[in-house]
């Protein structure tokens, strides 16, 4: 399956990968790759991580205080948010389509 970044997501990880790269640049790069490999483990089994509330599931970032909030479509997994663990829990939920 592939992944689609709603683009308040996208701005969020490259945020995230900005703020890691100025600390240390080695640690910006290894930001990236975490995320990229959980996004990675997320469109090989998409279904395989909690549900964080309905139709939104949760993957924790290894290393990183990061969780990537998604939803799956029939046919792509929606990343809604890179999502610092240490945040306002519920901001990303303008974000979730509603029918």
């Amino acid at each position: 399956m592939k992944f689609e970044f709603h683009p308040e997501a996208l701005k969020e990880f490259e945020s995230a990968a900005q703020f890691y790269t100025q600390r240390q640049t080695d640690l910006g790069l290894r930001f990236i790759e975490s995320v990229e490999a959980a996004l990675n483990e997320l469109c090989e089994s998409p279904y395989r991580w909690p549900f964080l509330e309905q139709d939104v599931r949760r993957y924790l970032v290894h290393v990183f205080p990061y969780a990537v909030l998604y939803s799956i479509d029939s046919d792509r997994v929606l990343i809604l948010a890179i999502m610092h663990c240490s945040r306002r829990p519920s901001y990303w939920r303008h974000r979730v389509e509603r029918s």
